[in-house]
């Protein structure tokens, strides 16, 4: 499955991707701002097994690559929250440092959510931002997530306890935008 959007490709992550993969995903800025199920550094070795793992998603995808250009430069992708939270769905997204401020992230973003709903029965999507990450906040809110609150001392990054926003999207509010 694709999907295409003004200027990005949204594609699963495929092998011959590996390279693209570490060189824009090894980067400390980037790292920084993800969950530390996200290495770094980054490896040859990490990329294959984040190729191998969502190969075993099965369709339809939940995580893809974004292309620019026909190379990956950066990640969307969605999971399935469980037992009571289970018709929501985390959300997250990366693009490389050098593509930043270009407004990948929030094209991808959208046509990521729009796919989450047509193709899932989550009511819900919900993204986690931490502190310092302001840039994220605003991708997020131009796709019409709204802040639900702050969670104080929450998230250890970089060996600080640091506090994470809480933003979510409904499936209502995106079939309104439609």
């Amino acid at each position: 499955m694709e999907i295409r959007s003004k200027r990005l490709l949204l594609r699963a992550w495929r092998r011959g991707d590996e390279i693209a993969l570490v060189r824009h995903g090894n980067s400390h800025a980037v790292w920084r701002n993800l969950t530390d199920r996200f290495p770094h550094p980054y490896t040859r070795k990490d990329a294959v097994t984040w190729i191998r793992r969502v190969k075993e998603q099965g369709e339809p995808p939940r995580s893809f690559a974004i292309v620019f250009e026909d190379e990956p430069v950066g990640g969307v992708g969605f999971e399935r929250m469980q037992d009571l939270n289970r018709l929501t769905a985390e959300f997250g997204y990366w693009v490389s440092e050098a593509y930043w401020g270009r407004g990948f992230a929030t094209e991808a973003a959208l046509a990521a959510t729009a796919h989450a709903f047509a193709h899932f029965d989550f009511e819900r999507l919900q993204a986690s931002v931490l502190e310092w990450n302001e840039p994220s906040r605003r991708v997020l809110e131009k796709v019409g997530f709204t802040l639900e609150g702050r969670l104080r001392k929450n998230c250890v990054k970089e060996g600080r306890v640091v506090d994470s926003f809480i933003y979510g999207l409904l499936r209502h509010e995106v079939q309104a935008r439609s």
